[in-house]
Order: structure tokens, then C-alpha cells, then sequence
């Protein structure tokens, strides 16, 4: 009988360890290979319908490249600046507009940062009120380029019927 108590015992301590360990973890969205190619080709489909020759990236929210678009005859210089616009909007967690701001207003200490592009362009991508990536473009002038980046994200948000 002792050891059938102590092997209850243990048991209860077991189930509550991993009762416990399981409370610590979270769910969280993730963007899936899916969702990337719907936001690269909402994004170059701005862009062809401007006549704009660009590259896209999209990136996770960790800043890992999952999706990477050049357009035919866009310039070789925007493959690096697209991902890097890509990662610093997820790095910053915001648009990229608002650090070319900071940076042209003085706030040079931020231009060390490795693989900092504070041009804008780079936009992060939600999904209830989560950020999952963020997607970069490069090619055009930064409006155009944010203007097609805006159109990838809107890709991600379902829309209302």
C-alpha cells in the first residue's frame, strides 16, 4: 500500500510539473509560406500596375527572409536595401518612415546599427494586432515604395464581406 501511495504520489507531482510547463508556453500567429507569397505578389502587382520596377522582401518577426521578389529589370542595389528596409521594420516594430524622419532630423546615433535602412518603405505585417513580419520594397522613390509595401500588407488583413 506504501508504495502505491508513493507512487501516486509521484504521479500528482509529474502531471503538475507538466500542467505547469504547459501554462509557461504561448500561441502565437506565425507567417506562413502562404501569407508571404499573397503579400509579395499584392505588393509587385502594385508595382506593375505604377510601371515600377522593384524588389520585395518578406521577412518573419524574427527577421528571417521567407519570401523575396525582383522584378525583371529592377535596379541589383534594391535586393539589399528591400531586406534591409524589411528587417529594420521589424526590428523597430513600425514603419521605416518614421526612423528616415528621426535620422534626417538628427538622430544619427541609430546609422551604426547593423543593417539599419531608415528609408522608407518598410512596413510591418499584422494579424490581430500582432506583428508577424514585415515586409520591405525598394526601386521606386519611398513613397512608391511604401505605397506598394502598404498594398502587401493590406494582403495579409482579410477582408470584410
Amino acid at each position: 500500500m506504501r508504495i502505491t501511495g508513493i507512487l501516486l504520489a509521484g504521479l500528482v507531482v509529474v502531471a503538475a510539473h507538466r500542467l505547469d510547463a504547459h501554462t509557461q508556453l504561448t500561441t502565437r500567429r506565425t507567417l506562413t509560406l502562404e501569407a508571404a507569397h499573397r503579400v509579395a505578389a499584392a505588393a509587385e502587382a502594385e508595382a506593375k500596375r505604377n510601371n515600377w520596377l522593384v524588389s520585395i522582401a518578406v521577412l518573419d518577426d524574427a527577421g528571417h527572409l521567407v519570401v523575396f521578389h525582383r522584378m525583371d529589370g529592377a535596379k541589383l542595389v534594391a535586393i539589399d536595401i528591400a531586406v534591409r528596409k524589411a528587417r529594420t521594420a521589424v526590428y523597430f516594430q513600425g514603419p521605416t518612415k518614421a526612423l528616415e524622419q528621426e535620422v534626417s532630423g538628427g538622430r544619427t546615433a541609430l546609422l551604426p546599427i547593423d543593417g539599419f535602412m531608415p528609408l522608407e518603405g518598410g512596413i510591418p505585417l499584422m494579424a490581430d494586432g500582432v506583428m508577424v513580419g514585415a515586409i520591405g520594397v525598394s526601386g521606386a522613390t519611398g513613397a512608391q515604395d511604401a505605397q506598394c509595401a502598404q498594398a502587401g500588407a493590406g494582403a495579409l488583413t482579410p477582408k470584410s464581406p
